[in-house]
């Protein structure tokens, strides 16, 4: 892997809620996202100097997370208390349409794609631990990830990929042969098949990443598919992976417990169709923490976070 560039950040704006964790561009350059206490947010006008304009589209009721744009105006969520939700963006009508799975409940919905079929796709990161208790699972590395899919008209999702180690951000390939998916705990994208002779089959993708990937986000079928890391590589905790259950089992109970700071080391990937990285951008010591998504808008990189009260502007490099 080539030395990383800089991520040259340009400005920070509040939005007035706290942890934007994912963030999408629609076609006009206005960024949407949701946030702690229910609301789907769209920021307007982050291109120039002028104060940026947000505007609350609709409230989940839930903790929204992975978001996908449909062409009807309307918004995929991944609501980690809900399910997999329906917003359409000019009533901020909510509607859910799957909150269980072979009649388990849904209750960490990470994110989502739309494929042209007309059917869905979205990632349950544990199927043991909740989203304030994420922590657990990263480090029992539990495996009980999934990678679900939505037929058109149905309420029951069947189940595509089992065991991934905190499935997470989600993209579709340019030709929708197959789908990418970030493993956080295993630092890792995994393809999945949707077409070709390896239809139905998964298989790593590009693997020993520098950082746990998180939400993942394609604007353009032939633009690259850029993949936020939420932190750096922890050595020592890939060697607990190593460990047997029980022992981690036990650390998870501690790291749940433990207040959580995240690093102020902050990363980007941009990742082309062959599983080659051609952007890895980087900024250490960084004020906005905790990097849980990243889109382009208005000729810029925009990323989210769990953790902080606004989103981060940044240079976004030139095409490879």
């Amino acid at each position: 892997m080539d030395r990383p560039a800089a991520l040259v950040p340009l400005k920070y704006v509040a939005i007035g809620g706290r942890g934007p964790e994912d963030v999408v561009a629609d076609a006009h350059g206005r960024v949407l996202t949701g946030v702690e206490d229910g609301r789907i947010l769209r920021v307007d006008g982050l291109a120039g100097e002028a104060p940026t304009r947000v505007e609350v589209l609709a409230e989940t009721g839930g903790r929204p997370l992975g978001l996908e744009l449909l062409p009807d105006d309307a918004l995929l969520v991944c609501d980690a208390e809900l399910g997999l939700l329906r917003v359409d963006l000019r009533e901020g009508i909510v509607r859910i349409l799957a909150d269980s799975v072979a009649g388990e409940r849904l209750r960490f919905c990470s994110n989502v794609v739309a494929l042209s079929d007309g059917s869905v796709c979205f990632t349950v990161s544990s199927r043991r631990y909740p989203l304030h208790e994420w922590i657990g699972d990263i480090v029992e590395h539990t495996g009980t990830g999934r990678l679900l899919r939505l037929a058109p008209g149905s309420e029951h999702p069947e189940v595509l990929l089992d065991g991934l180690q905190f499935a997470n951000g989600l993209a579709l390939s340019s030709d929708e042969s197959f789908l990418v998916v970030a493993e956080t705990g295993a630092r890792r994208l995994t393809r999945y098949w949707l077409s070709g002779p390896k239809a139905g089959q998964g298989e790593p993708f590009v693997e020993n990443l520098p950082g746990m990937p998180d939400n993942i986000w394609r604007g353009t079928p032939d633009g690259p598919v850029w993949v936020s890391l939420a932190g750096p590589r922890i050595p020592p905790l890939d060697l607990l992976h190593r460990a047997a259950p029980a022992v981690r089992a036990a650390a998870a109970r501690v790291a749940v417990r433990a207040p959580y700071r995240p690093t102020g080391t902050v990363g980007v990937l941009a990742v082309d169709d062959r599983g080659t990285i051609v952007h890895h951008l980087t900024h250490h010591r960084s004020g906005f923490r905790f990097v849980t998504s990243v889109c382009e808008a208005g000729g810029r990189l925009i990323l989210g976070s769990l953790w902080e009260r606004g989103i981060a502007v940044c240079e976004r490099p030139d095409p490879k």
